[in-house]
Formats: C-alpha cells, sequence, structure tokens
C-alpha cells in the first residue's frame, strides 16, 4: 500500500516505515534525524553520462572537481544520519575524456551511450585519459573524514560491449566500503560466499535491464551482501540516489526498511510500482517540495 503525506516544510522527517521521497537530496538528508539508518547503499549518477533533463540533477557539472565536491557535500551530510557503527557502500563507474567534443557519437555496440552534451576536458588530462572518478571520489571522501575500508571489483561478465580497438573493453565498476567509524558492525557470515568462505574483493555479477528504465540498473545481487553484512532485520538502510529502487526491492525482501530519495519524478514512479509490485507492506511516499497531499506527516506514523 502507498501512502502518501504532507509535511511542514521545516519540520524533520522521522519515517514511520519505508519511505520515498522526491526531491534535491542535500535538502532531504538535513531533515533525516541523526544517527538513524544503519547502513547507506548507493550508486550516484556518474558524471557526464546521462542528462536526464532535471533541474539540479548531479552528473553534468561542468568541471570534474565540482562534481566531486558536491557528491562529498552529500555523503558529509549522509554520514550525520547514519549510526556510527554503520557502512556506506558505495558504487562508482569511470569514463574518459570527452576531447573537448561536445557531444557523444551513439556507439555502433551500444547505442544508448550517445548524448547531446558532454563536459569539456578537466584540467589537467588529456584527451582519452581515463578519468579516475572512483578514486578520487574515495579519497576525496577518506580526506572528508571517512574511513575507506575496502575497494570491491564489481565484474560484470555480460559487460555491454565497446567499439573501441586500442585499449581492453571496460566490464568493472568500483564498489567502496567506507566507515563512519575505527569500529563498526559488520556481519561477515551473513554475507560470506556459499562456502563459508570470507568474502572475496571481486564480485562476479551480471547486470541486469529493466525495460523501464532504459538502460542497466543497480542489479540486487551487488546489493544484497551489502545489507546483510551491515543490517539487521527492521534497520533502516537509506539510498540517497533512489533511481528505480532496487535498494528498496532487497530492503523488503530481507525485512529491512529503506528510505530512498529520488530528484527525477519518472524514476519515483517507476520505483514506486516495481515496490509495489513485490509486496502489500506499506510504503510511504514524500514529495519533499510539494505540500497538497493527503495526510498530515509529523511524528513516527501517518493520521488517516
Amino acid at each position: 500500500m502507498l501512502t502518501k503525506l504532507k509535511i511542514d516544510h521545516t519540520a524533520e522527517i522521522i519515517p514511520a516505515d519505508s519511505l520515498i521521497v522526491e526531491g534535491d537530496v542535500i535538502t532531504v538528508i538535513q531533515r533525516l534525524p541523526s544517527n538513524f539508518v544503519q547502513c547507506i547503499v548507493t550508486s550516484p549518477p556518474y558524471w557526464g553520462l546521462r542528462d536526464y533533463g532535471i533541474e539540479g540533477q548531479i552528473g553534468l557539472e561542468n568541471d570534474l572537481q565540482h562534481y566531486i565536491n558536491r557528491l562529498v557535500c552529500v555523503f558529509s551530510e549522509a554520514r550525520r544520519v547514519l549510526s556510527n557503527d554503520g557502512i556506506l557502500w558505495l558504487n562508482i563507474g569511470d569514463g574518459y575524456t570527452s576531447g573537448n567534443r561536445r557531444y557523444r557519437a551513439p556507439d555502433k555496440k551500444n547505442p544508448a551511450r550517445a548524448m547531446a552534451v558532454r563536459p569539456d576536458t578537466p584540467e589537467g588530462l588529456k584527451p582519452k585519459d581515463l578519468l579516475g572518478i572512483p578514486w578520487r571520489l574515495a579519497l576525496a571522501l577518506q580526506a572528508d573524514g571517512w574511513y575507506l575500508r575496502s575497494d570491491i571489483i564489481w565484474h560484470k561478465p555480460n559487460a555491454q560491449p565497446e567499439s573501441v580497438k586500442d585499449r581492453p573493453t571496460r566490464d568493472h565498476e568500483y564498489l567502496f566500503m567506507l566507515t563512519k567509524s575505527e569500529k563498526y558492525y559488520y556481519d561477515r557470515l551473513a554475507a560470506s560466499d556459499s562456502n563459508g568462505r570470507n568474502k572475496r574483493t571481486v564480485w562476479s555479477i551480471n547486470t541486469r535491464s529493466f525495460p523501464d528504465a532504459h538502460f542497466a540498473t543497480f542489479p540486487p545481487q551487488l546489493v544484497e551482501p551489502c545489507i546483510l553484512a551491515s543490517t539487521k532485520p527492521k534497520d533502516y538502510v537509506l539510498d540517497p540516489f533512489f533511481g528505480s529502487g532496487t535498494v528498496g526491492i532487497v530492503c523488503q525482501e530481507y525485512n529491512r526498511k529503506f528510505i530512498g530519495i529520488e530528484l527525477n519524478p519518472e524514476y519515483v514512479n517507476i520505483a514506486t510500482n516495481r515496490l509495489l509490485e513485490q509486496t502489500e507492506q506499506n510504503i510511504f511516499y514524500l514529495k519533499e517540495s510539494d505540500s497538497d497531499y493527503e495526510n498530515k506527516y509529523t511524528t513516527a506514523s501517518p493520521t488517516n
């Protein structure tokens, strides 16, 4: 069941159950209680990859450092919301400089990669350089106070082919494990390999397409070990870039609650429909910028 909520725009948001919030990520996170979620699992928009046509979107900054700084600000505020023994799992992809081309032509083997707009080559880099975004971001977060505990290679056995002939085809992304404190909750047995062996740092997981999302989405198999290792049943998991709602899907399957924040209303609808198809559990929906909802949201439960 989907319950729409109305809130005072200056009030703290105290979720009663799983919650989807449509709005600006920083604005929404600032209204969540401190030390409220046990785990953060997310995949922010990649830099220069896709234009969602939404004002305020992250990923189309003219300057790479501006993109990194915006994400550091997001996760700095998210750290306040994370419990002291909580974990952040961050998936981020890389890319190549544009050579100052203002567009990207469609790849013969992957037409969806075409873009009508593309950032300039960052200062200090050259045409055809690998941007190195994952490690730039990870080290910036480390400098901002996060403990960088592990770099995990997400190997994609079914990675999209590329038409390049002067370098290997990319078939991996990074998943970083970061913590708020030196000591934290981590259940290694819950996320161990099938033979009971401690989880390794190369995870071979196929990408999964989702027709409504128009491109491959965050696969549940990538999210599952993160949530199982760093939460207990009924704990809250935050995804500040909720997209099509995969983190929520996994939370529902394993009896966790979630808070999903998403700026794009199209993806809010996609995520909501996916979640409602999977379960009859109550999901609260809040639009941060609106006040015309059917219920008043003031405490830990809505009024009917």
